[in-house]
């Protein structure tokens, strides 16, 4: 260690920032090259181009008919049987009167895309920037681009009936989370949340069961969010009928107030 204090190896090489990274970036960089009062200025203009990226995302997307948003694993390919269920799951869905909406990409999103177009339903691709090339799959047919995963997951919510999880990582399991907190503290009403694969979601779900609710963290109702399926058919059987529930509630003025879809 040196008089100047630690000397740390910066083994990343260097890239281009997304305007995620640029938005969530701590105000103690700037401070350091002598600018404290800099990225209070650039996040106060960066509104602008949020509130954008909100109007362009509505305009694209309203007035697409009822859909459903498809998420899972970017890394599964066309031999992987999941990829195969979801292209039949999203073509069933398609042929019941559902657009299908995923983040564009490859792996589960080019699969449930790949069924909404064998279906002759709108397929949508909701692409986001990121540090690493992905490019929209080929059977996305209306592509909108987003620069912020805030703003892209809020069009997930607004424009979807329903959501359909299928296995995946990280950003699945963020998807998935985020949709049982919006529909938990009645943010929105009626919303079906899917997993399908039972064998990869059966310890998740066991956990629920055998440690949030035995400590009290969440209920037995919470748990009920939740609709767990190997079967296509099953998948589209359920969306279905909590669709239809939800518009004969809608059509009895059930929900006025707050949590209207």
């Amino acid at each position: 260690m040196s008089d100047n204090g630690p000397h740390f190896e910066v083994r990343d090489p260097p890239r281009a920032r997304t305007e995620d990274e640029r938005l969530l970036q701590s105000h103690v960089i700037e401070t350091l090259k002598g600018h404290p009062y800099f990225a209070v200025g650039d996040d106060a203009w960066r509104i602008f181009r949020i509130m954008g990226e909100f109007v362009e995302g509505f305009d694209d997307l309203s007035g697409r008919g009822p859909c459903i948003a498809v998420f899972g694993s970017a890394r599964i390919e066309e031999p992987d049987p999941m990829y195969q269920r979801c292209v039949e799951t999203s073509r069933r869905m398609g042929e019941a009167g559902f657009g299908i909406i995923t983040g564009g990409g490859p792996g589960v999103m080019e699969a449930a895309n790949r069924g909404a177009r064998e279906a002759g339903v709108p397929s949508i691709g909701c692409n986001i920037e990121l540090p690493f090339e992905q490019g929209t799959n080929p059977f996305v047919d209306i592509s909108v681009d987003f620069r912020y995963f805030f703003v892209r997951k809020m069009m997930f919510m607004k424009y979807a009936e329903a959501f359909v999880i299928f296995p995946g990582g990280f950003g699945t399991m963020d998807e998935l989370f985020e949709s049982l907190v919006l529909i938990q503290t009645g943010k929105v009403r009626d919303f079906p949340v899917v997993l399908f694969g039972k064998e990869y979601w059966g310890e998740l779900v066991a956990w629920l069961k055998g440690t949030m609710m035995r400590e009290g963290k969440i209920s037995s109702e919470d748990l009920d969010l939740l609709f767990v399926t190997d079967s296509p058919e099953e998948a589209v059987s359920h969306v279905l009928v909590r669709h239809e529930e939800h518009l004969a509630k809608l059509r009895a003025g059930l929900y006025d107030g707050p949590g209207a879809r």
